[in-house]
Parts: C-alpha cells; sequence; structure tokens
C-alpha cells in the first residue's frame, strides 16, 4: 500500500531543476513523485517499507534542500516575504556597484588608487551579492548542465578574476593609472585593463532582474488559503436547548448548529428543522438558489437564503467538501508543468559555445606563439564579454511594462511562466455562470393572459415580491421597479417556503410562486400559460406563475443573463486560432441555450468541481493546451489544473489565487485582451533575449583577437541594456479591444448606428 509524503524542496533555480530532482526521486523502487517548481513542493507517494528520510537523502544526493512535513509548521519572516533576502542583496549590490560603474565609465572620476576602491567596492558584490549565482551554477556543473546561472557566474567570475590578476602581477595596479574613454580597437596583454565595473554591473542587474520576477511569482498556497477562508469562522450549535457560539474548529460530526438568514452554512450536514433557499452557486455553479428542508442535505461554505434551519453536522474539518475541494486545487498546482525560463534554455545552447570559443582561443593564440599573457588575454575576454547584462533585464523590464499595461486594461499577469502558456494555448474552457452570464438573476420576460398587461402584471407581482428576500423575487422586484416605476405597498403577506408568497396588493388578492401553489388555491393555467412555462424550462429557466383574484394571469421567465459583450468576446476568441468549450454545473437545457446565443458549439452541462478538473484534464490528455476562464471557488481546481488559467476579477478570492491572469473588468473582452497581450509581452521578451546576446556576440571577434578594451564591454554592456528597455516600453502602445477603449476608425464609422436618445 503506498502513502502520500509532500516535500520542501529548496535550491531550485529553474524548471529543469525540478525535473532533475523528479528524475531522481522516481528512480527509487515503487516511488512516484511530481515536483512543482512555483510552490517548491513535491508530491511523492512510497510504499510503506521505505523510510521517509530516504527521500530527503535522495534529494539531497541530488544536490538540493529537503524537509520532511511537521506537524505544525513554524512560520518565518523568510516564508512571510520570499523576496527579503533577495531584495537586501540587491540593495547592498546596487549601492556598492554604482560607484564602481561611474568609476571605469568617466575618465575625470579616476582618481589615484581608483582602481583599489573598486576592488573594495566590487569583491561583497561578486562573492555576497553573486552567491546565489555561483551555487546554482556549481550544482549545474554537477549534472552536467548549463543555464542563465552558469552563464552569470562564469563571465563575473572570469571579469573579476583577470582584474585581481591585472592588479596584483599586471600593470593596473600603478598609481594614476586611468582607462581612456575611447573604443579604440588594438591588440593589448590586458596587464593594465581591469573589468570590475562588467563583474559588478552584471550582478546588480541580473539581481534586479531576478528580484521583479520573484515578486510577481505566486506564492505556494495562497489559493488554499483562500479556499479554506470561505468557510464559516464560528458556529451557534445547540446544547441542552440553547445556542452556543463555538469556533467551528470545535464542531463535531453529531452536532446540531443553527443556520440564520444571511449565515453561511458552518459544515457539510443534513437539514432537520426549516426551510429555506441556499445559494450553492460557488460550489456547482447553478445559478438558481436550491429550496432545501428537513432530509435535504446542505454543504459547508454555502449561503442561507431564505429561512432559519437547524442542521445536524454529518461532515467537519478536512471530511467537508471544501476541504475536498481545497485539496483538489493542490493536487491540480503540483501536476502542473512548469516553463523553462528562455533564457536558460538559450543559456544551455550558448555556454558550451561560448566555453569552446574561450579555449579555442588560448589554444590559437598559444600556438600561433603569441605568449602566453595575451593567449590568457583573449581567452578570459571572450568569457566577460559573452556575459550579456540584459540577460537579466530581458525577461523582467518586458513584464513589468506588460503587467503595468496590463493593469490599466484591468488584466493582472502573475508571472513570466504565464506568458509561455498563452503562445501554446489552443482550446478555451469557458464557465457559464458569472463569466458567459453576469450571474445574477434577471426578470427576462412576461408571458401575460390575452386579457392582461403586461403593466399590471408586473405592478402587482412585482410589489408582492418586492417583501419577500428570496433572490428570485428580488429578480423580479427589481424588474418590476425598471418597467413600472414605485411599487405598491402590500398587506396581509405570507411566505409560503418551497412554493412561493401571497398578500393582498391594491385589493386584489395575489399568489406568485410554483403550480403547485396556485394548485392548491384551485387555480389552473390555460393552454397558452402552460406552453409559456414548458418554453421556459426547456430552456433551462425559471418559470414564476402569477395570479389574483382566482385567476391564473401570466407566467414570468427569471434566468441569468448573457453579459453583452460575450458573443463579440467568443468570436474574438475564434479569430486568436482558440476553440471555445463551454463547460458548466448547471443543467443542459440552460447551458445549451446560453452556448447557442453567443456562437459556442461544445458544451459540458451538469458538472461538479472534480469533473470540472476532469474535463481540463481529458483536454489535455487528448493533446490540447487548455486555457480556462472562471469565477467561482467550483472553477478554482480547475483554473489551477489548465495549462493557462483566466480569474474574473468579480468573482471570488480561491479562483482569483488558483489563476494564472485576472481580468479585473469581469468582461470577457478583458480574457481576449489577456492573452493577445500576454502574447505581444512574449515576443518582446524573445525580441530582448535575442538583442540582450547579440550586442555581446559582436563583440565576441573582438575578444577573441585580443582587441577588447575596457570601455568595449562596458559599451555592450550599456548599448544591450538600453535597447532592451527600450524595446519593452513599447509594450505601453498596447490597445485594448474592449468597446471603451477600441478606437473607431473612419472607415468603421458609417456602420456604427447612433446612439437613439
Amino acid at each position: 500500500m503506498a502513502t502520500d509524503l509532500e516535500l520542501s524542496i529548496k535550491g531550485m533555480t529553474c524548471a529543469s531543476c525540478a525535473a532533475r530532482i523528479e528524475r531522481k526521486l522516481n528512480k527509487l523502487d515503487g516511488v512516484t513523485a511530481t515536483v512543482n517548481y512555483a510552490t517548491e513542493k513535491a508530491k511523492v507517494s512510497f510504499p510503506e517499507g521505505l523510510d521517509p528520510q530516504a527521500l530527503v537523502d535522495q534529494v539531497e544526493a541530488a544536490g538540493y534542500g529537503a524537509a520532511l512535513p511537521t506537524a505544525e509548521p513554524a512560520t518565518t519572516a523568510a516564508d512571510e516575504d520570499p523576496t527579503k533576502s533577495l531584495r537586501q542583496r540587491l540593495i547592498v549590490s546596487a549601492v556598492l556597484a554604482v560607484p564602481v560603474i561611474a568609476l571605469a565609465m568617466v575618465p575625470a572620476l579616476q582618481f589615484t588608487y581608483w582602481q583599489w576602491i573598486s576592488l573594495t567596492l566590487a569583491a561583497p558584490v561578486l562573492v555576497w551579492g553573486a552567491l546565489p549565482f555561483h551555487r546554482a551554477a556549481w550544482t549545474n556543473l554537477r549534472h552536467g548542465a548549463a543555464t542563465m546561472d552558469t552563464l552569470i557566474s562564469m563571465g563575473t567570475l572570469a571579469a573579476f578574476a583577470w582584474s585581481l590578476y591585472a592588479l596584483l602581477f599586471g600593470t593596473a595596479g600603478t598609481p594614476g593609472m586611468t582607462h581612456p574613454f575611447e573604443l579604440t580597437i588594438a591588440r593589448t596583454d590586458g596587464a593594465g585593463s581591469i573589468y570590475l565595473e562588467v563583474a559588478a554591473g552584471v550582478t546588480t542587474f541580473i539581481l534586479a532582474g531576478r528580484y521583479f520576477e520573484a515578486r510577481s511569482k505566486r506564492r505556494a498556497g495562497a489559493a488554499l488559503r483562500a479556499l479554506l477562508e470561505l468557510g464559516a469562522k464560528d458556529v451557534a450549535v445547540l446544547r441542552d436547548g440553547r445556542e452556543v457560539r463555538i469556533p467551528v474548529d470545535a464542531l463535531a460530526v453529531g452536532d446540531r448548529f443553527v443556520v440564520r438568514p444571511g449565515e453561511k452554512v458552518a459544515s457539510d450536514g443534513v437539514v432537520e428543522e426549516g426551510s429555506s433557499a441556499v445559494d450553492a452557486s460557488m460550489l456547482t455553479g447553478e445559478s438558481v438558489p436550491v429550496e432545501v428542508g428537513p432530509g435535504d442535505a446542505v454543504v459547508g461554505a454555502t449561503v442561507n437564503a431564505g429561512g432559519r434551519l437547524v442542521v445536524r453536522a454529518t461532515r467537519v474539518g478536512a471530511d467537508t467538501q471544501l476541504a475536498q475541494m481545497a485539496k483538489l486545487v493542490e493536487d491540480a498546482q503540483n501536476g502542473k508543468a512548469q516553463v523553462q525560463r528562455l533564457a536558460d534554455r538559450v543559456s544551455a545552447v550558448f555556454v558550451p559555445i561560448v566555453i569552446a570559443l574561450s579555449v579555442g582561443t588560448l589554444a590559437f593564440w598559444l600556438g600561433a606563439g603569441g605568449g602566453v599573457s595575451a593567449a590568457f588575454t583573449a581567452a578570459v575576454a571572450v568569457l566577460i564579454i559573452a556575459c550579456p547584462c540584459a540577460l537579466g533585464l530581458a525577461t523582467p523590464t518586458a513584464l513589468l511594462v506588460g503587467t503595468g499595461r496590463g493593469a490599466q486594461l484591468g488584466i493582472l499577469i502573475k508571472g513570466p511562466e504565464v506568458l509561455e502558456s498563452t503562445r501554446r494555448v489552443d482550446t478555451v474552457v469557458l464557465d457559464k455562470t458569472g463569466t458567459v452570464t453576469t450571474g445574477r438573476m434577471s426578470l427576462i420576460s412576461v408571458h401575460a393572459a390575452t386579457d392582461t398587461a403586461d403593466d399590471e402584471v408586473l405592478r402587482l407581482a412585482g410589489a408582492l415580491e418586492n417583501a419577500s428576500e428570496h433572490p428570485i423575487a428580488k429578480a423580479v422586484a427589481a424588474g418590476a421597479v425598471e418597467r413600472v416605476g414605485e411599487l405598491l405597498p402590500v398587506e396581509g403577506f405570507q411566505n409560503l417556503e418551497g412554493l412561493g408568497v401571497q398578500g393582498v396588493v391594491d385589493g386584489h388578492a395575489v399568489i406568485v410562486g410554483r403550480e403547485r401553489l396556485l394548485a392548491e388555491w384551485g387555480v389552473h393555467l390555460d393552454d397558452g400559460l402552460t406552453r409559456a412555462r414548458r418554453d421556459a424550462e426547456e430552456q433551462g429557466r425559471t418559470a414564476v406563475l402569477v395570479a389574483w383574484d382566482g385567476e391564473a394571469r401570466a407566467v414570468l421567465v427569471v434566468a441569468d443573463t448573457v453579459k453583452p459583450t460575450s458573443a463579440e468576446a467568443i468570436r474574438r476568441l475564434r479569430d486568436l486560432g482558440l476553440t471555445p468549450v463551454l463547460l458548466t454545473g448547471d443543467n443542459e437545457a440552460a447551458a445549451r441555450a446560453v452556448a447557442a446565443e453567443v456562437g459556442i458549439d461544445e458544451v459540458i452541462a451538469e458538472v461538479l468541481p472534480k469533473d470540472k478538473v476532469d474535463v481540463v484534464a481529458r483536454l489535455q490528455a487528448a493533446g490540447r493546451v487548455v486555457a480556462m476562464v472562471g469565477d467561482g471557488v467550483n472553477d478554482a481546481a480547475a483554473l489551477a489544473k489548465a495549462d493557462l488559467g483566466l480569474a474574473m476579477g468579480t468573482g471570488t478570492d480561491a479562483a482569483i489565487e488558483a489563476s494564472d491572469l485576472t481580468l479585473v473588468r469581469g468582461d470577457l473582452l478583458a480574457a481576449v485582451d489577456a492573452i493577445r497581450l500576454s502574447r505581444r509581452t512574449l515576443a518582446t521578451i524573445k525580441g530582448n533575449l535575442f538583442w540582450a546576446f547579440a550586442y555581446n556576440v559582436a563583440a565576441l571577434p573582438l575578444a577573441a583577437a585580443g582587441l577588447l578594451n575596457p570601455m568595449i564591454a562596458g559599451a555592450a554592456m550599456a548599448f544591450s541594456s538600453v535597447f532592451v528597455v527600450t524595446n519593452s516600453l513599447r509594450l505601453r502602445g498596447f490597445r485594448s479591444i474592449s468597446p471603451t477603449d477600441r478606437p473607431v476608425t473612419t472607415a468603421a464609422r458609417p456602420q456604427v448606428p447612433a446612439p437613439v436618445a
């Protein structure tokens, strides 16, 4: 029998590290492991006879750290702010590096012994500031891999080591030595040149990039915390006939507790007394509240919208449906493959080439009789110039500008790993309630009997429903106010749980509710009203019947309405090469009606939260790259499971935390903008990476020829950084397709109808 365990992993620097640890763990007999780079967790299934410490030893043998879960994990300052250490290194390195760069690039500042001050300032930056890069490079070296960290460590150490040699054994340490401001190309033995500004500058720029990247990286467990916070914090338990308020953690199976109107149900249970409407949309996606009475099951964290309930707890703590959903989200996040940084993929090819070129340069000059000093100068110069400081800025600057522009348009991008997914997505799964539709019940239409006016129906039915707290009644009342204005007073109002309401309005005995309520009063529908009720129910809508003075007068149709921009958004998603799929916990008829209205062909209805995850997994297994758009707690696990999760900002915190992109506007057109902006930002990052390397690659022949001087190295560093930042700033010109932001061209204006006053 297998046991499941979650290890905390330390020391990973990229997605390839996660893959390496995963392979190492899976080599153990009977062990199945999944390692997540983003959450720094390893989910491991192992046979009972295996000591868990063996798993830790295996991870440590791979060169990384691991820790077994504790009963009560201590919360340290580092856990609260994972960027704190990186921020400290960045601040200290920047303070020390700025004068080093200024002294090297401005000859007027080069006082006597300035080079020794530069060494004093640069040494802590290279040794302490760049320590994370050196550690990662050493780990990668042990496994025969090369990443961005390898390139940074190699280049900065080469620059520092050569500078140290030139100061101690060359002519660079002599009093009065200066670096003239000239970009001349001339042969030198390098004994009079130092490259401390390259070592300090590159380290600082890369640290800045890593810090911005770390700030935007999603924190592990945030979605789970948001989910668990949805539950009730305390509960009124019945003890000896009295209500006693206790923390929800102290609730036990079999306890009877009270849920008043507007309160959350504290735990999963069965109703023993009372009847009410319970809003379970966050779990089921069903927009219509569920009527419950004695014997009916209720779920924790759902909201009691009607009368007082007495519930007997059947599941508490980790056994509740809400806790199971949190587990689903956790499993989905652990199973989500993390995209390897583009810079790491480029470095894996670039580093071996640079090392080979450096060795080749050394061999060539030694063989050509150029002298040992000149040969080593050229070889080290190749390593120095190959380390582009703009490499660290390529991703973060584009991400900062892209996320800044996205924030202006109501789109929040959570991290750089999100962007790679947007390029590959080919299927977009859309939740219905709250995403394609408004998620609120509205009065859609009025079907009145032949001798009754619509306004009269709304005047009387709206007044009676206005006295009720039921969500459907509120929708009818709101629709009536919109159509006929101020509503009349009600006398003798009575709420009949699960059936409807009755009372006297303007001298008429009015009843509004289900067909069973009308039947109890001996009132029956004519053929026209029966047909209207049946048509509404076939479309998945709610039919509310109205009668007064002993006659059936009308059928009011209430439903969740489609957002005005949804149809256009679906069309534009298709234009981006995406196939839309409607996924909902609502009934098949309602889902089909909405899909037909917005132009979606593929519909999957009546699914529970776990089923949503399974649907996403099934699409992924079929070779499709899936984006998921949702807004509720019931979507959180599917959002985490999808290759790209987009949450409506108008939805729950759990959905937002589990997603990769948040759409603040709550408008489906924002999903189109999000994918367009993400793809544009990714293209900018790729362009940045190309130019980050291009300037330095162009200078490689000079270095190999022994013609590199410090000014050329500094200029390559400066120009590549300036270009990367300037290229990233172009993202500020991104335009939304939303009607409020979209520019109207002259050709398009005649096709736009003038607004009616």
